[in-house]
């Protein structure tokens, strides 16, 4: 972590505002353990270098809508950059695809979307078989509930960048 500048401070800073969001200058300044100038001065210093990306709620979707999670890997059939770059464009362009993940293996990308129900899945899945974006297969799974979500830790991390 050191190659970025960031301090026990900073990290500090940086748990406490990936935990509550966003904070008062003076409850952030208590959890970081120094006065507010500094603290406030810091957190400037990290939004400007752009560690920090933006503020978000915790909404709870359930007490809202009804809806259906469902995770899908998907494999490409061919692995050049124009094939990769044509499919991740098309997913951002998606709202019902709410986190889709590159990875290395047996499935190129793992993907969680939401939808109102199960027929709006099967019609999501239809249009991207029907966007000719080189999907050779994928598998489904429906979620049926979360056991966790959570951020990592971000002072555990920095140590073992240091170490």
């Amino acid at each position: 972590m050191k190659k970025f500048g960031l301090d026990s401070t900073d990290l500090r800073i940086l748990s406490a505002i990936q935990q509550h969001g966003q904070l008062s200058k003076t409850k952030l300044a208590e959890i970081a353990n120094i006065s507010a100038t500094p603290c406030w001065a810091r957190l400037d210093r990290l939004k400007a270098a752009g560690f920090i990306r933006g503020y978000h709620a915790d909404i709870a979707l359930d007490q809202i809508a009804d809806f259906t999670q469902v995770v899908v890997t998907v494999s490409l059939t061919h692995h050049r950059k124009v094939d990769f770059d044509r499919f991740e464009a098309f997913i951002r362009a998606l709202d019902e695809i709410t986190d889709c993940v590159a990875t290395g293996g047996g499935m190129d990308y793992v993907m969680e979307t939401i939808t109102p129900d199960l027929a709006s899945f099967q019609t999501l899945m239809e249009t991207l078989l029907a966007a000719d974006l080189g999907i050779d297969r994928y598998m489904t799974y429906i979620a049926t509930r979360r056991v966790k979500s959570s951020k990592p830790n971000l002072a555990k991390l920095a140590a073992k960048g240091r170490g």
